[in-house]
């Protein structure tokens, strides 16, 4: 059976809660503005309200409206009467030997999805998910096991990182000294889903967490991963501007093919010729090239040497990941010899070429493990591994 190489139409609708009142968190400033007038706000002062809510929600972290004191209380009333600020639901969370914290978290219709929050010397990385699974089913991901159930709603992006925010503690307090460090100092779409097929909820989520006067994240501390959706890299960097990943992991169509399905859609040649263009119309730095180290299919220094060919005149930086395993893996991790030896080939062309630390593996938080729980806990690993050689 071949893979879906496309995004899949037929996705669950979302069932939402009965309360008829609408979640206002991950609206635009437009679109929240447009609700606070349909709702009977003066359109005269839609404006300064907009403001003054954004404010409480974004950067005190306010979830009921009762505590917004510079707003009239019967104005409270009737936010409270229409709006909702809610966020996805902490089912579990898991906090591993070396700090990293994974969220199972509950969103509307009872999906459920996963974050993970990585403590770094110096910065914290979210890593937040854009789809309630995923429909590339690249051979080496687990979260591509699991069937696309639906796409996040922008409310639900930003939530994963209001749900950090809380975790952590992170809200100021009002009257103490400002503290500059920032626990969650950057953001990577690189959780469950691909975000450039989940395109307008992900761009306005960024508008909210990039908004200098709430969550506050600059462009080029948020970094977005596609598998190469090249119609919609050109508006990524238009619309979005933020820092560009692409889970490239092998150096000819033949594996490319077979590690990403989404290949026998749009070639390598086709997604390089997209990404020469990005750096230039988003003035950003460099595009990082995600390359999982699998032993035997990828790692040559042959692969190293056409890698550093296929890429020359973009900007770039080269991830080299060494696999994370899962249960019923159909692939090993590469030798630390071998990962080394690709990387001094890469390094010595001139690319920076970082060993990814792996971290979280004793919780299934690493890269390519996220996969909701419930979708888990129904599978002996008899079953995982009999699918995954299957």
């Amino acid at each position: 059976m071949s893979a879906p190489i496309t995004q899949d139409v037929l996705t669950i609708p979302r069932k939402l809660p009965e309360t008829g009142r609408m979640n206002i968190v991950g609206l635009t400033r437009d679109e929240l503005r447009e609700a606070l007038i349909a709702a009977g706000t003066p359109e005269k002062q839609a404006r300064m309200r907009v403001g003054q809510v954004w404010q409480w929600i974004y950067h005190w972290g306010v979830r009921d409206f009762a505590l917004m004191t510079n707003l009239a209380k019967d104005y409270r009333a009737l936010l409270a009467e229409s709006f909702d600020i809610s966020v996805p639901e902490i089912v579990s969370r898991q906090v591993s030997a070396d700090g990293t914290r994974k969220y199972l978290l509950r969103i509307a219709g009872g999906h459920e999805v996963e974050a993970v929050y990585i403590p770094e010397e110096g910065r914290g990385t979210l890593c937040v998910s854009s789809q309630v699974g995923c429909t590339l089913t690249c051979s080496f991901c687990h979260t591509g096991t699991q069937k696309l159930v639906r796409n996040l709603t922008a409310g639900e992006i930003v939530g994963q990182l209001l749900v950090a925010r809380d975790d952590l503690e992170e809200w100021p307090v009002p009257g103490a000294p400002k503290d500059e460090t920032r626990l969650v100092s950057n953001m990577v779409l690189m959780g469950m889903g691909e975000p450039l097929y989940n395109f307008e909820a992900v761009r306005n989520a960024m508008k909210v967490v990039m908004d200098g006067e709430g969550l506050s994240l600059s462009r080029r501390r948020i970094t977005l991963s596609t598998s190469g959706v090249v119609p919609e890299i050109a508006r990524t960097a238009e619309e979005i501007g933020c820092l560009l990943a692409v889970s490239f992991h092998a150096t000819t169509d033949e594996v490319r093919d077979k590690l990403v399905p989404i290949n026998k859609r749009w070639n390598i040649e086709v997604l390089l010729n997209a990404l020469r263009d990005y750096p230039r119309l988003s003035n950003s730095e460099r595009i990082t090239f995600e390359y999982v180290m699998l032993d035997g299919v990828n790692d040559s220094d042959a692969d190293a040497r056409r890698l550093v060919k296929l890429i020359r005149g973009i900007p770039a930086k080269i991830n080299l990941i060494p696999f994370n395993e899962w249960p019923g893996a159909p692939y090993r991790r590469s030798s630390w010899e071998r990962i080394e030896a690709f990387a001094d080939i890469v390094h010595k062309a001139g690319y920076a070429s970082p060993i990814r630390t792996p971290r979280g593996e004793d919780i299934m938080a690493a890269c390519g493990q996220l996969k909701s729980a419930t979708e888990r806990g129904r599978k002996s690993k008899a079953q995982i591994a009999a699918e995954a050689s299957g």
